[in-house]
């Protein structure tokens, strides 16, 4: 038998992890759209580093693989608690444009643009799902 003061529906509270997910999340896609904006600019600027540092394609795939898996569980573990698509659309869709500036890699223009836009909305939906998270606490405490 339940006690009286006992919600009628289990309470679902976010795990430990989850949040630190989000917020390591969302410093990757700072860090990425950081790397895309800065080091243009950079390695215009300083023809001589150009020619020693070059990250390369290996560079956008190793971020990209951190990103799908991470944002993955980060998002799809908010939506279980707040059941809000925003963020996860928003989120599918920043990591479709990343993989997209891979795909365009030899285009600089093209790659940045898709690249720094897929990070933007990476880091938005991340922020969104966080912020959800805190919303749904808040409410249901």
């Amino acid at each position: 038998m339940r006690h009286p003061d006992e919600p009628a529906i289990p309470v679902l509270r976010p795990a430990p992890g989850r949040d630190m997910l989000d917020g390591l999340a969302v410093c990757a896609s700072i860090v990425c759209m950081v790397h895309c904006l800065a080091l243009p600019l950079l390695l215009a600027a300083l023809p001589a580093i150009a020619i020693w540092f070059d990250p390369g394609e290996t560079f956008h795939v190793t971020v990209l693989a951190f990103a799908v898996p991470t944002s993955a569980l980060a998002l799809i573990g908010g939506w279980r608690l707040h059941h809000a698509i925003p963020p996860m659309i928003f989120g599918a869709g920043g990591l479709v444009l990343m993989t997209l500036g891979i795909v365009f890699g030899g285009r600089a223009a093209i790659e940045t643009m898709l690249s720094v836009s897929g990070s933007l909305m990476l880091a938005f939906a991340h922020v969104a799902n966080w912020r959800r998270r805190f919303t749904h606490a808040a409410a249901i405490a």
